[in-house]
């Protein structure tokens, strides 16, 4: 009887381990949902990149420091630093050049400028991507109230700011003056928006040219302290067949009450600003980065950040785009509902 119980006794204790070492291997075997989720996708490696913005106190500026640091803030793997530069011409060559990996250009710059016709500059820029569509930067050119200037022809043997050298403005200045006749018959200057705002106020120029999204922040301050008056380019551009030799300009109007003492809507016409890239940059990095930009909350800040980018919008991804886009936007794109036309691709 008692080897009897004896032998019960081990056969227990045997089940009973196996029990518990067969329950320990089934829980060991089977790996949590969270490390499967990790070995499938494995976190990506760091990268530092560079946002080309512009000038001090231009919209270029605001863009590029709101986005750099929101796509910052959404992926831990994205290090975007917004850069100073003279505007949407030096982003342009300094992106083929694979300087920066992010920047804002002008459609009409990236336009020309992929075909070699940048004024003095024959460089082709082939290697520029286009991203989306950010805003329309109208031309503002502002004038002193009592100066009796009507028409941008008036301003024959006068001061005119009209931005940083290699700056949009700056080319899109001399393109409309000299389509007028009128570039070699007025003294133009390379002045930054803010030194252009002091300089008009101290009446050392008689007038500035900007190409931003309104209301912008030199023009407020130029007002402020001088009664301005805004010309209406777009009747010159119209008499002068402006739109046909320059097809990505196009009329819009800026609104009455923008600036102080505008009592009524200004007509002028605008160039598109494009969120670029260059071909280098991983098609998943441009993904990621419309993805933070363009996701509800992006938007937002964006639209807090500055008016004109009230503009940006899923619908209005690609408007005015008028070079290449880049792989990981037509992915982004087409995933959003939008038909990419073929010469975009």
């Amino acid at each position: 009887m008692k080897r009897f119980l004896n032998l019960a006794f081990v056969l227990a204790l045997v089940l009973g381990l196996l029990a518990l070492t067969g329950c320990g291997e089934e829980k060991k075997a089977e790996p949590k949902a969270e490390q499967a989720t990790e070995q499938a996708a494995p976190a990506k490696e760091k990268q530092f990149l560079a946002f080309g913005g512009g000038p001090t106190g231009g919209t270029f500026n605001f863009f590029a420091n709101k986005m750099s640091s929101i796509i910052s803030h959404t992926y831990d793997y994205l290090d975007v630093s917004p850069k100073g530069s003279g505007g949407s011409a030096e982003n342009l060559r300094t992106l083929d050049k694979a300087s920066v990996d992010f920047g804002i250009v002008y459609s009409g710059d990236a336009y020309l400028g992929r075909m070699g016709k940048l004024v003095n500059d024959e460089t082709k820029y082939e290697n520029v991507r286009a991203i989306s569509f950010l805003y329309g930067a109208p031309a503002q050119l502002v004038v002193r109230k009592d100066a009796g200037i009507a028409s941008a022809y008036d301003l024959e043997g006068k001061i005119v700011a009209i931005g940083n050298p290699g700056s949009g403005a700056a080319l899109s200045a001399e393109r409309f003056f000299k389509h007028l006749g009128i570039w070699e018959k007025m003294e133009p200057r390379n002045l930054g928006y803010s030194q252009a705002a002091a300089d008009f106020s101290d009446n050392k120029i008689d007038a500035f040219w900007v190409l931003v999204g309104y209301p912008n922040s030199s023009i407020i301050e130029a007002a402020t302290r001088t009664p301005v008056t805004l010309l209406n380019v777009n009747m010159d551009a119209e008499k002068s067949g402006f739109y046909d030799a320059y097809p990505f300009y196009t009329p819009t109007e800026i609104p009455a009450g923008t600036y102080e003492g505008q009592d009524e809507a200004v007509k002028t016409f605008q160039d598109s600003a494009l969120w670029c890239t260059n071909g280098k940059v991983a098609d998943d990095v441009v993904y990621d980065a419309l993805t933070a930009v363009y996701a509800e909350q992006g938007l937002k800040d964006m639209a807090t950040a500055h008016k004109a980018a009230k503009a940006m919008s899923i619908q209005s991804g690609i408007d005015g785009v008028s070079v290449p886009l880049h792989p990981g936007a037509v992915k982004f794109w087409e995933e959003k509902g939008l038909s990419i036309p073929a010469k975009l691709k």
